[in-house]
């Protein structure tokens, strides 16, 4: 892919400056995303914690001794 110089050469600061402002770009689309991605991730968290103790309710449930008392 051909770069436009006209006639000049890239420097050091010019990359640099290239390279802040790409870097710049992604830091600010990072920080825009984690608000929802923190929503995402706490929903996910409820979800197998609700899951977990659902199960864990069934299977007490399923498992649990019936205990008869006889008078003698």
């Amino acid at each position: 892919m051909p770069v436009e110089t006209n006639g000049r050469k890239i420097t050091r600061d010019d990359l640099q400056a290239a390279f802040n402002r790409a870097i710049g770009e992604t830091h600010e689309t990072a920080k825009a995303a984690i608000p929802g991605v923190l929503v995402i991730a706490g929903a996910a968290a409820l979800g197998v914690v609700t899951v977990a103790y659902l199960l864990g309710r069934r299977g007490g449930r399923n498992d649990s001794a019936v205990v008869e008392i006889r008078r003698l």
